[in-house]
């Protein structure tokens, strides 16, 4: 469990409350499984998590070589977890997000039973690695979603700065966590919205409802270089570090997405 979490980062604040006791118990040398099969059992004691009700995290070796990841998931109420940052942050995001993380454990293995498990995953089972691994949510007002879209990155990270304020930008994805462990400039999340008036309380049921699998498979997202955003990074406030195109990447021609009611966005 190399390197050393700087808790105090603002990317990990959604989760900090959480997870900082359990990464504790873990480099006092704890394992992994064991760390959070113990923090889901006190946050199911205060009424929480009750979605996870009869689930635990257990070690990798409980995967039968010969069966998908995400149909053991599925079948055993059971997330294989490996002694590694990686698959810690995988279980902080269950602890989080569940309804998310259920409803996309139940889009690859329905996608999987289907299809089988070939050399390709397909436009669904892709999107939904991708957002499971990579993804970010941000909730803000329509100006700075639209921005996001056009990839209009001095409005978005100067001209709009002051409409941060009202945003959240809340990491989803445990491989986009790890990376931000030793943060660099280029890491770039793939970010879906919604509105900045979504409760707290309310954000993983609405992200949830809104992953149907055809509009996921859409590829529903827009890139962000996470570090541009407003108070993610020292510098960030300057103009020239927007200007940067091998990082904050000029926009491709618009392809509509179409919402659950038919529509275009």
């Amino acid at each position: 469990m190399t390197p050393a979490v700087d808790w105090s980062a603002p990317w990990l604040q959604s989760l900090r409350a959480v997870a900082e006791p359990i990464h504790a118990r873990i480099v006092a040398g704890g394992k992994v499984a064991d760390a959070v099969n113990a923090g889901l059992a006190a946050l199911q004691a205060q009424g929480r998590l009750k979605e996870l009700a009869g689930w635990r995290f257990v070690p990798q070796a409980a995967l039968p070589p010969s069966m998908a990841y995400e149909a053991f998931i599925r079948r055993e109420h059971a997330v294989p977890t490996r002694c590694n940052l990686h698959d810690f942050f995988n279980a902080m995001v269950w602890l989080h997000y569940p309804q998310l993380k259920l409803q996309l454990n139940a889009l690859q293995a329905q996608q999987i039973a289907q299809d089988g498990v070939g050399a390709r995953r397909g436009p669904l089972r892709d999107a939904a690695t991708l957002l499971d691994e990579n993804g970010a949510l941000l909730l803000a007002p329509p100006a700075l979603e639209q921005a996001l879209r056009l990839r209009d990155w001095q409005r978005l990270g100067i001209g709009l700065r002051q409409l941060w304020r009202q945003a959240r930008l809340l990491p989803l994805g445990h491989a986009l966590l790890e990376k931000l462990v030793q943060p660099r400039k280029s890491i770039t999340a793939h970010v879906l919205c919604l509105p900045a008036a979504i409760a707290d309380a309310e954000v993983d049921a609405a992200l949830a409802g809104q992953c149907s699998a055809g509009w996921l498979a859409q590829k529903p997202f827009s890139p962000l270089p996470v570090l541009g955003v407003p108070g993610w990074w020292q510098g960030n406030e300057q103009v020239c570090f927007y200007d940067d195109p091998r990082v904050f990447r000029s926009a491709r021609p618009h392809k509509p997405i179409q919402q659950k009611d038919g529509t275009a966005a």
